[in-house]
């Protein structure tokens, strides 16, 4: 795809709406017509529907680190009422689907993936929205996404998870203001300040395994996600551009050491803790404990 900045996509989105400007940018960069490419689009939503649909309370993963949590979720009092309930649930639901080898999409990432559906599936819910909005929904993401890709990072062992949650958190920031009416200068803020938020995250999987933290920050970048989108469909703006934001982030990514870059070596990977699960799974031991 060709947009590499949020300034050219906004500029294609004078003529046209922005999720149908990603939607026409990607048919011209893979060559096919409009109807493949919303086929493959419409796709991804229902495969996304059904990875919190399919989502088995007893399942667990194989090291016994996940399973079971949204179901706990689910069946809450949520001090944020019913539809915050079920945001962090389905957060849980599609991020242990993951853990437990369930079929998921990755919005941008299999780490991140429970950030998407987490937003969309309870406003989908709550506001009886058409699929077709969820797919156009999808796009935006994607917009935002590739640029993301293109100018900082989705990989957590590039960024840390700034690129993972981050990224998610942002893309889903941005889709809900679609989804909301919102215009795409709101869609932009939300996006920036959704990945502003959680600038500087690392990526510290205990045991080396996609599950604690990882698992519970989809949480954290849905309710972010919806927090920005809330701000920017307010009015509220970032005082720095979408651009540089991205732009910043890619510099703290590398600035990152790399012990905080997935490799399971600091933040919670090293404590005393996840040093006795990672041995409990016949993992190598992680370097000392920080701090």
């Amino acid at each position: 795809m060709s947009f590499v900045s949020v300034s050219a996509l906004l500029a294609a989105a004078e003529r046209e709406p922005l999720w149908q400007a990603v939607l026409d940018d990607d048919c011209r960069d893979r060559g096919v017509e409009r109807s493949e490419s919303l086929e493959r689009m419409e796709a991804l939503w229902r495969a996304m529907v059904r990875s919190a649909k399919e989502y088995d309370a007893a399942r667990r993963s194989a090291s016994g680190l996940s399973g079971g949590q949204g179901a706990k979720m689910a069946a809450a009092q949520s001090i944020g009422g019913p539809f915050l309930r079920d945001v962090i649930a389905t957060a849980l639901m599609v991020g242990e689907q993951n853990a437990c080898m369930g079929r998921i999409v990755a919005a941008p990432t299999a780490g991140a993936s429970g950030v998407m559906p987490a937003v969309l599936l309870p406003l989908r819910e709550r506001d009886g929205l058409a699929d077709e909005t969820m797919v156009q929904c999808l796009y935006v993401a994607a917009g935002f996404g590739q640029i993301i890709a293109a100018r900082a990072s989705i990989s957590g062992a590039e960024g840390g998870c700034q690129a993972e949650i981050g990224a998610a958190s942002a893309m889903a920031a941005a889709a809900l203001v679609h989804a909301r009416g919102g215009t795409p200068q709101a869609m932009a803020a939300a996006c920036a300040m959704a990945l502003q938020n959680v600038m500087g995250l690392v990526c510290d999987p205990v045991a080396g395994l996609v599950e604690e933290p990882c698992v519970k920050r989809n949480v954290m970048g849905a309710v972010n996600a919806l927090a920005c989108a809330d701000m920017a469909l307010a009015g509220v703006a970032s005082a720095i551009g979408c651009d540089e934001v991205i732009d910043a982030a890619a510099a703290v990514g590398r600035l990152m050491p790399a012990s905080l870059r997935e490799t399971g070596e600091g933040g919670l990977a090293a404590t005393a803790t996840a040093r006795r699960i990672a041995e409990s799974l016949g993992g190598e031991r992680p370097g000392p404990a920080e701090g």
